[in-house]
């Protein structure tokens, strides 16, 4: 699985970290900045994607 690929985590886990995003989006963090911001912030939370 390469680096970035989004496929282990659940649905619920890509509405949140996509829900994290827009409110980064919303004060002004630029997209590439917030969507990182979001996916990390996700990890922190669920503790990441399903491991194998």
């Amino acid at each position: 699985m390469p680096q970035g690929d989004k496929s282990s985590y659940t649905d619920k886990q890509k509405r949140q970290a996509k829900h994290i995003e827009q409110g980064y989006e919303k004060r002004g963090v630029p997209e590439k900045e917030a969507k990182r911001r979001a996916w990390a912030t996700e990890n922190k939370v669920s503790g990441g994607g399903k491991k194998h």
